[in-house]
């Protein structure tokens, strides 16, 4: 892969690969090596004139992440896993802020694939087909999985006490 193309690559999906990666190993440094693993095998085998270079990098961040965790698994015996001025606007965003914690604590709830289907769809922007190629799966079956987690986000919701429509 030619070096410049490179550099734009990276530019274009860089903080989206690391989010991603940080998404599903939950440690900032082994997402930053991940994430600098994923583009150097780019430099390494990616064509310049492939495809989908998107759907690689996540495919290829992804693989990388899988094998880093079942590795620290054998190695380990077990997986880790402004301020405003007034009173209104400050109950404003502390509710906002538990609210966001509420959902956050909502998604560590929901297992692995159905959680990295919604991240993938909502935080980075693919395609249920792209996510599909990704996962291995058919397009109907991310879909029916996505359908899933969001109705177990949305009675979670619910049970916190939010109303959720």
């Amino acid at each position: 892969m030619d070096s410049s193309l490179l550099q734009q690559v990276y530019r274009q999906y860089g903080r989206e690969i690391y989010i991603y990666l940080y998404t599903l190993c939950r440690r900032h440094d082994m997402a930053e090596d991940l994430c600098q693993e994923t583009f150097l095998k780019a430099i390494l085998s990616l064509p310049n004139d492939h495809a989908n270079v998107r759907a690689w990098l996540y495919r290829v961040a992804r693989n990388c992440c899988l094998n880093a965790l079942q590795k620290e698994k054998r190695e380990d015996g077990e997986l880790t896993d402004d301020m405003p001025d007034e009173r209104s606007d400050l109950e404003e965003t502390v509710l906002h802020g538990m609210r966001n914690q509420a959902l956050y604590r909502a998604l560590l709830r929901i297992d692995g694939v159905k959680r990295e289907i919604l991240l993938l769809h909502y935080f980075s922007g693919m395609a249920y087909r792209d996510i599909a190629a990704l996962l291995g799966r058919s397009g109907e079956n991310v879909r029916v999985l996505s359908y899933r987690a969001k109705k177990e986000l949305k009675q979670y919701m619910e049970e916190c006490g939010y109303d959720v429509q």
